[in-house]
């Protein structure tokens, strides 16, 4: 049983979740990394801590121990309220972050998109318009430029379309 401990990787929720359990009764600091070590490493553990800060974990300032470190206790109340989004993204810290820079560059990229093609029409526009008005050199840029942006337009959507 201890080696199926060793190779599993537990997330931050899970780690969080057991650190909330230990110290629902009382726990030092220093007896969480003890606990932990052998399933997490001490980087993890701390991401763990303060994760679980979130949902009911605090510190007890009087009975801090120069050896074993802070003593912390479980908001009960707060924590059966807050159970529920334990293991939620949204919730994760780092892990929430991640999402968060991932919505905001798929948002990016659909504007990067819908601008690409807003300059393509507005070119292709212009290109007609001047072409028609017997300025024939520059309508042929124009439309040279419109045709470009139309390439770089469908580029950009196979793009997004691949990375969906």
């Amino acid at each position: 049983m201890t080696d199926a401990l060793i190779t599993q990787r537990f997330s931050t929720s899970e780690l969080s979740q057991k650190i909330l359990e230990m110290a629902s009764t009382g726990v030092y600091r220093e007896s969480i990394f003890e606990a932990l070590q052998p399933i997490a490493a001490k980087k993890q553990i701390r991401e763990a801590i303060a994760h679980a800060r979130r949902f009911g974990l605090y510190s007890v300032a009087n009975l801090r121990d120069p050896e074993l470190g802070t003593y912390y206790q479980l908001d009960a109340a707060k924590y059966q309220a807050l159970q529920h989004a334990l293991h939620s993204p949204m919730h994760l810290g780092k892990d929430a972050e991640l999402v968060q820079r991932l919505t905001r560059a798929n948002q990016a990229v659909e504007r990067m998109i819908s601008i690409t093609r807003s300059f393509a029409l507005l070119l292709a526009g212009s290109g007609i318009t001047v072409w028609s008005s017997g300025w024939h050199s520059i309508g042929f840029g124009l439309l040279s430029a419109a045709l470009a942006t139309i390439v770089l337009w469908q580029v950009q959507r196979q793009f997004s379309k691949v990375l969906d």
